[in-house]
């Protein structure tokens, strides 16, 4: 795929991807249309060599793989998540104050808060509901004919902001005004949903709210993208093209994993830290040979990295500080934050060297904590090598983050290779 075919494909994912489920979604519509099968954890599974498969867990986490011809000798395992930092209305989330009829959230993961608010978004993600018929059903929504918005305070009446800084109380001042409509207290959501869905009774939701902005290019020659989840859409989107352009191999099971709940610690049934992959490894490869094969395989985890910020360049390390467009970011951090060790890392660098694929490195300033991602849950969890690695960004975990686009094809074209390698 040419570099703007794979850039205006990221476009599309992303703007058909407000949530973990519509991205899920979106994943397995795209495997197939490419000729795989999707399985079903409740279900016996009959595997075929040169088998292409899928299968999603919880709606919000999938794994796809391509078995070999032979016998598996060697994994290629690429991993990222589907979920990204922001507001998720509460079980209850509607109330009213004077004439308007609001939406409480709870804050998921750590979103920068200021950059949500004077925005028009919608709402988006997972609704059970019991049908006409008396049966539960799951439906994926999207919301957005009727945006809600959560205000600032002007400055007229908080005259420090621009000195002081913004604070703002998760619970005070992140609710969303819906509509200034007078109806039944308790009936706005619901008459959202019912013009998408016909259900009976609401039994329960997870939804977000998202930002409708479109994504952009900026830049004299278009060579930036900005959006709201390429933390980690772009892991997501990256790997899938890798993956979908990868022909059947003699020996090598090639694996791609996109889990939930990366952002609020992975500890969930479709999360990092669950035995999810292991699931569908036990299933593909008895225990013992399994193991042994664990042993000598690669797992690669895609998430983004901090690029050097113009305006705040004395927040990284002088030796250790990526740039947009100076290509992939490989991760390292002493207390494990990070997957990578001098082991994990050498295959890639060979791979990238090869290919003349740009590499960078981070490593965060040692009086900083540092962050991290599903490479240390994994690794833990299979005892696979695992290096991380990601495209510089900036603005991470904002509504609006922003990356050089070369980078991201840069992406795609190692992750190809990375499944070639033996």
């Amino acid at each position: 795929m040419e570099a703007n075919d794979i850039l205006l494909d990221f476009v599309r994912f992303l703007e058909s991807s407000p949530t973990a489920w519509q991205a899920t979604d979106h994943a397995a519509e795209r495997l197939l249309d490419s000729g795989f099968t999707e399985l079903h954890e409740g279900n016996f599974w009959s595997l075929e060599p040169e088998g292409k498969y899928f299968v999603i867990r919880n709606g919000s986490s999938l794994c796809a793989f391509i078995l070999p011809k032979e016998n598996t000798e060697n994994i290629r395992l690429i991993g990222s998540h589907t979920d990204s930092p922001g507001f998720k209305l509460k079980p209850h989330p509607e109330y009213s104050h004077k004439n308007m009829v609001m939406f409480g959230v709870e804050v998921y993961g750590s979103p920068l808060l200021n950059s949500w608010l004077n925005r028009d978004l919608g709402i988006a993600g997972r609704v059970m509901v019991l049908n006409e018929q008396g049966h539960i059903e799951e439906h994926h929504v999207v919301l957005d004919q009727h945006p809600v918005t959560i205000p600032q305070l002007a400055i007229h009446l908080d005259r420090e902001v621009n000195s002081k800084g913004l604070l703002l109380n998760k619970q005070q001042h992140t609710s969303a005004i819906a509509t200034l409509e007078k109806i039944p207290s308790g009936n706005y959501l619901e008459r959202l949903l019912r013009d998408r869905i016909s259900f009976q009774t609401l039994l329960g939701h997870d939804l977000f709210l998202y930002p409708l902005d479109r994504v952009q290019f900026l830049g004299q020659d278009y060579e930036m993208l900005s959006s709201y989840r390429i933390d980690n859409l772009a892991g997501v989107h990256a790997s899938l093209l890798a993956l979908l352009e990868q022909e059947v191999d003699v020996n090598t099971l090639k694996m791609v994993m996109f889990w939930d709940n990366e952002e609020v610690g992975s500890a969930t049934p479709q999360g990092a830290e669950s035995p999810f992959v292991s699931h569908v490894l036990e299933r593909i490869l008895e225990r013992p040979n399994l193991l042994r094969i664990l042993a000598k395989s690669l797992c690669v985890s895609v998430d983004l990295a901090h690029a050097v910020h113009p305006n705040y360049p004395e927040k990284h390390d002088p030796l250790h500080s990526p740039v947009l467009g100076g290509g992939i970011v490989i991760k390292h951090n002493a207390q494990q934050r990070y997957a990578t060790d001098a082991r994990s890392l050498s295959d890639l660098k060979k791979i990238a060297t090869e290919q003349k694929i740009p590499l960078q490195e981070f490593v965060v300033r040692s009086d900083i904590p540092c962050g991290s991602t599903i490479g240390p849950l994994h690794a833990k969890m299979t005892g696979m090598p695992t290096v991380d690695i990601g495209i510089p960004q900036l603005s991470m975990h904002a509504a609006r983050e922003l990356i050089a686009c070369e980078d991201h094809v840069h992406m795609v074209d190692l992750l190809s290779h990375i499944f070639k390698y033996k």
